[in-house]
C-alpha cells in the first residue's frame, strides 16, 4: 500500500500526541523511506519529511515543535494547541 501525506502526517500526530516514542518514529521514517513505496504525485515531499524525520533523533538535527509546524504544512495540515488541566 502506498504511503500518503495522510499517513505520514498521522504518524507525526501520533508522536506529537505521545502516543509514539520518537524512536519508533524515526525508525518508521527510516524504513519507510528505504521502501520508496510512495503515491507518485507526492514523492518529492513524502521525502523530504521522512528524511527529515528520519534525523529527528541525532542531537544537530532534533525535531522542535516549530519544525512539526513546517512538516506538517508541507504535508497540508496545520497544527492547533489546546490547553487541558492535569488530572
Amino acid at each position: 500500500m502506498a504511503v500518503t501525506k495522510q499517513t505520514v502526517a498521522r504518524k507525526l500526530f501520533a508522536y506529537l500526541q505521545r502516543r509514539l516514542s520518537l524512536p519508533a518514529l524515526v525508525d518508521w521514517a527510516e524504513n519507510t523511506l528505504l521502501k520508496g513505496d510512495f503515491v507518485e504525485t507526492d514523492t518529492e515531499v513524502l521525502t523530504s519529511v521522512l528524511g527529515q524525520l528520519g534525523l529527528a533523533d541525532v542531537r544537530a538535527f532534533g525535531l522542535t515543535w516549530e519544525d512539526c509546524q513546517g512538516l506538517m504544512r508541507q504535508l497540508g495540515y496545520d497544527l492547533q494547541v489546546e490547553m487541558a488541566e492535569s488530572a
